[in-house]
């Protein structure tokens, strides 16, 4: 999986795990994509920025500070879509 999709997919479950405190499958999910970033991507020093209109990821690789900009409608989408499903809400 690339750098892009890994940061896209672990921010989306990321966003819904804070959210959802006690949803086990989102904090798994959560931490396998976490590990997908530090293990094959050699990320490290992780940290989110929230903007009015992105969330920002600073990180560093290769000893190098990088980021990554996501809009917040497309990373919020997956817990608005779990928002609106009744039977994860039981």
């Amino acid at each position: 999986m690339n750098l892009q999709d890994a940061m896209y997919n672990w921010l989306s479950i990321k966003v819904v795990a804070e959210e959802r405190e006690t949803d086990q499958a989102a904090q798994d999910t959560s931490r396998f994509f976490e590990e997908i970033l530090i293990e094959d991507h050699g990320l490290t020093d992780i940290k989110i920025e929230v903007t009015t209109d992105y969330y920002v990821v600073n990180y560093q690789m290769n000893n190098q500070q990088n980021f990554k900009k996501f809009p917040i409608e497309l990373i919020d989408a997956l817990l608005l879509s779990i928002q609106n499903e009744p039977k994860y809400n039981q």
